[in-house]
């Protein structure tokens, strides 16, 4: 990017000459004389004569010949010969040879056009001074001739490619070097003193309409207005993007002058030929300017160019983002295979062993932090080696997918079928009972016994023999997920021996483990409800899905309850044996009962406020029902522990719904 401090301080950034600054100041003076200012042209005779030359010419029209100064600046008035002597001071500085001298002619050019096409609208409109509305469009662009003069070679390959881009100079400026030309302008008006409202103009030339309407006074057109128009006219007239240019002016001078298609037209006329007038005054190639009809043939053609261009790379960007959409559904569904490859077994699209392994080891740690069983069966199918030695191995795989197919049905979303080798299938069950745990594997083994396997319109039996184990992970244990498979495998072996199409289920649970979890299934709110008939299963297992429940540490959950106090968690955590779980060294310690402990691992995994809260959103209770039906569940199985009074346990457990 560029450094701006060199263009602000270059000894060719352009300055005006002290004739043009004077009389720039006494344009500011309402007490100004004419002999004032006859004073200041006089001191620069070069000036003075080029006043005389134009006061004769055909651009002001006058009847007689003017041959004193004194009588030119009566005739024009002091404003207008203001305006030419600053015009032959930038006329001047316009002046450049080498790589830059067609852009120092374009920038001229540019602004004399910009300059009468502000001068005729002012005095159609009759808003402003028509010599006001010149001089303010013919500085609009000064940032150009300083970007020329002060920075020509960075700046020569921006002009460049304006002439080809279809972009805004200003935007192409920005791009390239960080400043553009509307800003250098307006820091140089602001230099030079020039008036506010001339400053403002240059500010806002090449604004958005919404911009220009919130500069200017409410329903009125005024200066910036008329030079922001004249700068459309500029672009329309002198640059290469006609096209752009030509929107901008029908949306300019429709919105701000209220101009329609042929006022427009005619407008443009005019500025055509008094550019004519002034070609000769301000040394200006006429010639360089087309007709307004041709140049509206051209602008009409690249609108339609750029209509199209918009509308092929509309289609393009379409089709880009229906391939792109395309390869994402190719690669989702590749990765989908993949996953697939990874995770399931080609045949049966059960899950492989890889992955079971991995979610059991995965269940462990989780169920090992909230001390509940975890439970794996076994499933082999029977005489598989000879139902594919006598009916085919195509048919031995219809029944590998088959059987894959019964188990995933008999089985709940949460459990993982696996197949685990050959003709074994493995079922990871989260948090059984044992009881359920025996259901369970008694529906795997009867969904293939009374599945109807033809080979050739025969039914052929097929039967599996089942073995299952559970048990609770110990704190510290690491070898659970082997010794659950082995004895999962052993009672299969047990179904085996026993004759085949059996079911076999081992607890490797200590005798204490399960007392204590057949008391704690028997003390949860759901349990509590369906034995007093309340609800039935399906429905407390609906009310149980929606009720979000947020574990607690069982230290934790005695506090809550108030079972125990921190000094008292704190005794049970500092005596705790290292495999030891915090109940069981509260009970062995003496601080809490075997009962208290029962009811606390309850409220630990299901929270009976949590599911009162689901059946009421359910609309299955009202509030005043589930705070009742939660007492009363309270009060019934309060425990008595040892350190604690029972009324606590219910008055904490039951504020949330109250």
């Amino acid at each position: 990017m560029l450094n701006a401090h060199r263009m602000w301080s270059s000894p060719q950034l352009p300055t005006l000459p002290a004739v043009a600054l004077r009389l720039l100041e006494l344009s500011k003076r309402p007490d100004t004389q004419i002999a004032d200012v006859i004073a200041v042209i006089r001191s620069d005779p070069a000036i003075c004569a080029r006043i005389l030359k134009s006061t004769n010419s055909s651009f002001f029209g006058l009847k007689a010949p003017v041959t004193s100064i004194d009588r030119a600046v009566g005739l024009l008035g002091t404003t207008i010969v203001t305006s030419l002597a600053l015009s032959f001071s930038l006329a001047e500085a316009a002046t450049g040879g080498g790589p830059l001298a067609e852009h120092y002619r374009d920038y001229w050019l540019q602004s004399v056009v910009q300059g009468v096409a502000a001068e005729v609208l002012g005095a159609d409109q009759h808003r402003h001074c028509n010599s006001e509305s010149f001089v303010a469009a013919l500085l609009a662009d000064l940032g150009r001739l300083a970007m020329l003069k002060t920075i020509g070679k960075e700046y020569l390959p921006v002009l460049e490619e304006a002439r080809h881009s279809d972009l805004p100079l200003e935007q192409l400026e920005r791009e390239a070097l960080g400043i553009d030309h509307v800003e250098v302008g307006l820091k140089l008006a602001e230099s030079w003193r020039l008036p506010v409202e001339v400053a403002e103009a240059v500010r806002f030339h090449h604004a958005p309409l919404e911009d220009l309407r919130a500069a200017e006074s409410p329903g009125k057109a005024g200066l910036i207005s008329t030079v922001a128009t004249a700068a459309a006219v500029g672009e329309y007239f002198c640059r290469r993007r006609s096209g752009a240019s030509l929107e901008r002016l029908r949306e300019l001078t429709q919105a701000l002058f209220g101009m329609d298609e042929p006022a427009m037209h005619e407008y443009l006329g005019l500025v055509k030929a008094r550019v004519d007038e002034a070609a000769a005054l301000f040394a200006l190639d006429a010639r360089l300017i087309e007709d307004p009809s041709d140049l509206l043939a051209l602008a009409n053609e690249q609108l339609a160019e750029l209509a199209m261009r918009e509308h092929v790379a509309s289609t393009q960007a379409a089709i880009r983002t229906e391939m792109a959409e395309r390869e994402k559904r190719e690669l989702e569904f590749k990765n989908r295979q993949l996953e697939r490859m990874a995770l399931r077994d080609p045949l049966t699209s059960a899950y492989n062993r890889c992955y079971f392994d991995h979610a059991l080891d995965m269940e462990i740690e989780r169920v090992r932090r909230c001390g509940r069983p975890v439970g794996v069966v076994f499933c082999d199918i029977d005489r598989f080696k000879q139902l594919n030695d006598t009916c085919g191995h195509p048919f031995g795989d219809l029944v590998l997918q088959r059987v894959a197919i019964l188990f995933t049905r008999v089985t709940r979303s949460s459990d993982v079928v696996a197949r685990y080798g050959g003709e074994e299938f493995v079922v990871l069950v989260a948090e059984p009972t044992e009881k359920g745990l025996e259901k369970l594997t008694e529906r795997l083994r009867a969904a293939v016994e009374a599945e109807e396997f033809l080979f050739e319109g025969c039914r052929v039996p097929v039967t599996v023999s089942v073995g299952a184990a559970l048990a609770i992970p110990r704190r510290t244990e690491r070898e659970l997920a082997g010794r659950l498979l082995a004895a999962a495998d052993a009672a299969m072996y047990d179904s085996k021996h026993g004759g085949r199409n059996q079911v076999h289920v081992r607890s490797l649970m200590s005798g204490g483990e399960r007392r204590l979890l057949q008391a704690v299934l028997r003390r949860r709110f759901s349990r509590w409800l369906v034995a007093n008939r309340v609800f039935d299963v399906p429905t407390v297992s609906r009310a149980l899905v929606e009720a979000d429940t947020r574990w607690m540490r069982f230290g934790e959950a005695a506090m809550c309850y108030g079972c125990l106090d921190r000094a008292g968690v704190d005794r049970v955590l500092g005596e705790r044996g290292d495999d030891e779980r915090f109940g069981e060294a509260a009970i062995r310690i003496g601080v809490l009962s075997e009962d208290a402990v029962a009811q606390l691992l309850a409220l630990q995994q299901e929270a009976p406020d949590t599911l009162a809260k689901s059946l009421v959103a359910l609309g299955l209770l009202s509030r005043e029902e589930s705070t009742a039906l939660l007492d009363r569940y309270l009060a019934e199985s309060a425990p008595a522990p040892v350190s604690s009074p029972p009324a606590r346990l219910a008055t904490n457990a039951s504020e949330g719904v109250r």
